[in-house]
């Protein structure tokens, strides 16, 4: 089970309070911790941690973050062959603030934004090596562009996780096998209800409500997988759980809906503990939590 993801590597800067500040409110933190993340390499990590054989590809500075998710990378078992390192320009980072049982993030891309159709197209090969292939929208879009037609053309699965919400061509959704936004991105991207989009993208479109579960649309009918109810500690990198379990289970051979009731799981377990990438599932876990 090969899987390469092409996106953004962070660091992500975690402030935890007892509430949110309002405009021009300074209120004080509970701690603070760098974790590494980013949507691409949280991504990468989840199926790291579920067992799959991954690849990233990215960009990072040449700085002390990004040696740090360098390391981070080597210790979860990612392959950085294709991961370039950039002087001059700053690894991205990634303030978070954790309150009241959710999150806000500020995005600094850095050396993402240097992750053009040139790096792409120089990790060629093991894109014709993948079993899947995942994209998101916090690299320049162009290279999302050319990545989900290159696979396209060469019968390449691709799940795109469309976030940040940025308008999507209908090239690109026709060139992905999957796409997989929230309840507040479904809106922006399609200025639809989520029930008329997945129905006019059955299979295709995955829309992931928190608490409320997980539904698409089989092509019959609307299906709705609920979320477990669990014990919320940070949710930050629950959809990135989520996406990486899928695609795991889909590498693996699961039906849809059997990969979206294993990924809803893994990002159930993910969003008890802190962090992003630290709160991920193992496979043994998973399994021994299913157990319990």
């Amino acid at each position: 089970m090969k899987i390469t993801v092409v996106g953004s590597i962070n660091a992500d800067l975690v402030t935890r309070c007892s509430r949110f500040p309002q405009a021009g409110e300074t209120v004080f933190g509970d701690d603070f911790t760098v974790f590494p993340g980013g949507k691409g390499a949280n991504q990468a990590v989840a199926c790291a941690k579920l067992g799959a054989n991954v690849r990233m590809v990215g960009c990072v500075g040449n700085d002390a973050n990004g040696r740090f998710l360098l390391d981070n990378f080597l210790t979860q078992s990612v392959d950085i062959e294709n991961v370039s390192v950039l002087n001059g320009i700053s690894s991205g980072v990634a303030p978070i603030l954790i309150a009241e049982n959710d999150n806000m993030i500020v995005v600094v891309p850095g050396a993402n934004g240097k992750v053009t159709c040139e790096i792409a197209e120089s990790a060629k090969d093991i894109l014709l090596g993948s079993d899947m292939v995942m994209l998101q929208l916090e690299i320049p879009m162009a290279t999302v562009e050319y990545t989900a037609a290159f696979c396209y053309e060469n019968h390449i699965p691709v799940i795109l996780n469309p976030a940040p919400a940025q308008r999507l061509s209908k090239e690109l959704i026709n060139n992905v096998t999957y796409i997989t936004p929230n309840e507040i991105e479904i809106t922006q991207l399609f200025n639809d209800s989520f029930e008329k989009v997945i129905a006019d993208f059955p299979n295709k479109v995955i829309m992931t409500a928190g608490s409320q579960g997980t539904y698409f649309h089989n092509g019959t009918s609307i299906v709705h997988t609920p979320a477990q109810k669990v014990e919320v500690v940070d949710t930050t990198g629950a959809g990135d759980t989520f996406n990486g379990a899928l695609a795991v289970g889909i590498s693996e051979g699961m039906k849809l809906q059997d990969a979206i009731v294993f990924a809803s799981k893994a990002a159930s377990f993910s969003i008890k503990k802190l962090g992003a990438q630290s709160a991920m599932p193992t496979r043994s876990e998973l399994e021994n939590e299913e157990l319990g």
